[in-house]
């Protein structure tokens, strides 16, 4: 018999370092996109595009990953994904070098096609895992961006200036740390990800039956329609979007107020810190509170951040505020998915998480492009308040689940 509990700590040893160094290449183009959207086209209203179609890439990605995962496997699955993101930071760089918007978009909807699929990795630490470890296995998942968030964001100067003594734009060079740390990551992936998780997770499932709610398979329309998994997307959704209007301008804010690239830079790693960090302890909590009082939290602290970054133009403030900020995020994101693992059958995984990313990218994406759109008409301010409106929304949800339980 295979021991289970062993297989499940290597798994999830194996996600937490793919997405330690895959995250790393992720955030620190994150940290400059909306700056080269700007630089491209010399269009301030521009610089949410470039983060609205990164996101579509995940939008699309999440769906097709929730597809293939249950047929080619999350081993292969994982490692094609950082193989994409690998050719769309290629193309990112030419596109940046040759100052061509469109397909400096186009490398971003593959290299957010990638995160797509790393994302998905959180649901299969689940997967390997029983309900009462849940919480924690996505957690630690989700730990591992701690080590991009930091280092990511601090790379950004240094391969600025390595693009400039190579004779490339500045902002071309943090693109390198994508092409870098992905190509390790598909190593990774395909040499550690055994046995394959789809299987362990069935086998399992098949065990412990009281793991999942139903052994049949149900539609996709009909797990959509269950209150639990309504509850569990709209809190992803809606903190994916609170979260990502204020990050995607935050560096145009910054440059309009005069501040140096290396502020940007301190005050994305610190938003990136909120995010994931402390997600062990949000995993911890979500396990013995409970999923429903860790959103209610991670909602709360969402509003508090955006009401604290409405007015802010100075360095410390905005810290503060975009630390909070990823912090409320993180309490909600692995309390609702852990909630939306709970709600679903082995076969049903895979389709469903990718659905709900791909929901979630959705309105991440609308919302960056609005961000843009409401930043060069109504301010940083205006748009922090919009956002902390937004965070509302799950705890509306939650009001609504407990009423129709009732």
């Amino acid at each position: 018999m295979r021991d289970y509990d062993r297989i499940a700590k290597k798994i999830t040893a194996v996600l937490f370092l793919s997405q330690s160094l895959s995250s790393a290449g992720f955030i620190a183009a994150f940290t400059v996109n909306a700056l080269v959207g700007v630089d491209l086209t010399g269009q301030t209203a521009m610089a949410g595009v470039p983060g609205a179609l990164y996101v579509l890439g995940q939008a699309g990605g999440a769906m097709v990953w929730g597809f293939s995962f249950e047929r080619i496997g999350r081993r292969w699955g994982l490692a094609l994904g950082q193989i994409i993101g690998v050719l769309g930071s290629i193309i990112a760089i030419a596109a940046v070098v040759e100052r061509s918007f469109l397909f400096f978009l186009a490398g971003l909807v593959m290299v957010g096609m990638a995160r797509s699929a790393v994302d998905l990795g959180r649901f299969i630490a689940a997967e390997v895992h029983l309900p009462e470890k849940r919480g924690r296995a996505i957690s630690k998942v989700v730990l591992g961006s701690t080590v991009g968030a930091i280092v990511g964001p601090l790379l950004v100067g240094p391969m600025g200036q390595l693009a400039l003594l190579a004779g490339l734009p500045e902002l071309a060079g943090p693109y390198g740390v994508g092409f870098v740390v992905l190509v390790l990551a598909a190593i990774l992936i395909l040499s550690g990800l055994k046995p394959e998780p789809r299987d362990i997770g069935r086998e399992l499932s098949a065990l412990n039956k009281e793991s999942a709610p139903v052994q049949e398979t149900r539609p996709l329309s009909d797990i959509v329609r269950q209150p639990g998994v309504i509850v569990a997307m709209v809190t992803m959704v809606f903190a994916q979007m609170v979260m990502m209007v204020p990050m995607s301008i935050t560096s145009v804010h910054m440059k309009m107020h005069e501040h140096s690239l290396s502020g940007v830079s301190f005050v994305i790693s610190a938003h990136a810190l909120g995010m994931y960090a402390f997600s062990l302890v949000s995993g911890r909590m979500t396990d013995r509170w409970g999923r429903l009082p860790v959103i209610i939290l991670g909602s709360s602290v969402m509003i508090i951040s955006c009401l604290i970054a409405a007015p802010s133009v100075n360095l410390v403030p905005l810290v503060i505020a975009l630390f909070l900020l990823g912090l409320g995020w993180n309490f909600a994101y692995v309390a609702g998915s852990t909630l939306l693992a709970d709600q679903l059958s082995p076969k049903e995984r895979a389709k469903t998480q990718g659905f709900n990313d791909l929901l979630l990218n959705l309105a991440s994406a609308a919302s960056q492009v609005g961000s843009g759109v409401i930043y060069a008409v109504g301010g940083f301010g205006l748009m922090s308040t919009a956002s902390a409106i937004m965070a509302i929304v799950p705890l509306s949800a939650i009001f609504w689940w407990r009423v129709v339980r009732k």
